[in-house]
């Protein structure tokens, strides 16, 4: 799971982002290794049955957010190699009519968009305006993720079939909305091997990020220390889904106060 390719990122998007060097690095090592990236839908395709098997050493390479460094930097490295990769994007943060202004570096426009995806990249859903899926009520909610279909379907003539959790989050109710919107599948994050067994909708992935060296990187790709490397990103996310949990029982009380009672005020995103 990747998120900014950039030489120079901003605070905001530093920590998650890779240079253009790792990354290139990076996937002249899976060439090494001999993998076969996927796509994210090509990878739920085969395991729903679909009549293929599984490529030797199968890889998903996977994009979040939508940065315009994965058209400038990261589209020369896939190209290269003929490597398929997964583009999840949040429609509300990329550059053109739709944009919300909540994107955190320079974003892709719908142009480079599309560019990506006519060299064979998978463009997936990644919300609207990216919240937290599963702190937002039922509208909200729908509101999200149709918009995004809506929005991706209009500039490429296509509907996307794949989605990933903005920050990896989600709980039932949001998995079932995701399914409900028309995605086939979902990518959350969890920091693990995906594994069939998890299902279509909550496929995990691994983070990859700038203090990644190519060392680290590789004992990744090959399944080995994934729960030592990440020791401390599930003691969080454990934390984190207790406050989570905690917010979403108050949101639940709220509305079961009479309206009249409920204190009014403006609505804000999470």
């Amino acid at each position: 799971m990747y998120h900014a390719v950039s030489p120079d990122p901003n605070p905001e998007t530093r920590q998650l982002s890779v240079s253009p060097a790792q990354f290139a690095e990076q996937m002249e090592l899976l060439a090494d290794h001999g993998r076969t990236p996927l796509t994210t839908g090509e990878l739920a395709g085969i395991w729903r049955g679909g009549g293929r098997a599984l490529p030797d050493r199968p890889v998903l390479i996977t994009f979040d957010d939508g940065y315009e460094g994965v058209h400038t930097h990261a589209l020369p490295s896939l190209a290269k190699h003929g490597f398929a990769a997964t583009l999840f994007v949040s429609t509300g943060w990329l550059r053109g009519a739709y944009d919300t202004g909540g994107g955190l570096d320079t974003m892709l426009d719908w142009n480079q968009v599309r560019a990506l995806a006519g060299q064979g990249v998978e463009i997936g859903g990644h919300s609207h305006t990216h919240p937290q899926l599963d702190q937002l009520d039922d509208t909200d909610l729908e509101f999200e993720l149709l918009r995004c279909r809506e929005i991706v379907t209009g500039e490429l003539g296509r509907a996307p079939v794949s989605f990933a959790y903005p920050y990896g989050h989600s709980d039932r109710r949001v998995r079932q909305a995701v399914r409900a919107a028309g995605f086939a599948q979902s990518l959350a994050v969890g920091n693990a091997l995906a594994r069939r067994p998890q299902g279509p909708y909550a496929l995990r992935r691994v983070t990859v990020r700038r203090s990644t060296d190519v060392t680290e990187f590789e004992r990744l790709v090959e399944g080995h220390a994934i729960g030592r490397a990440f020791a401390r990103d599930r003691a969080l996310t454990k934390g984190y889904a207790v406050v989570r949990r905690a917010r979403q029982g108050r949101r639940k009380a709220a509305a079961l106060i009479p309206g009249p009672l409920r204190q009014k005020g403006p609505r804000t995103r999470v």
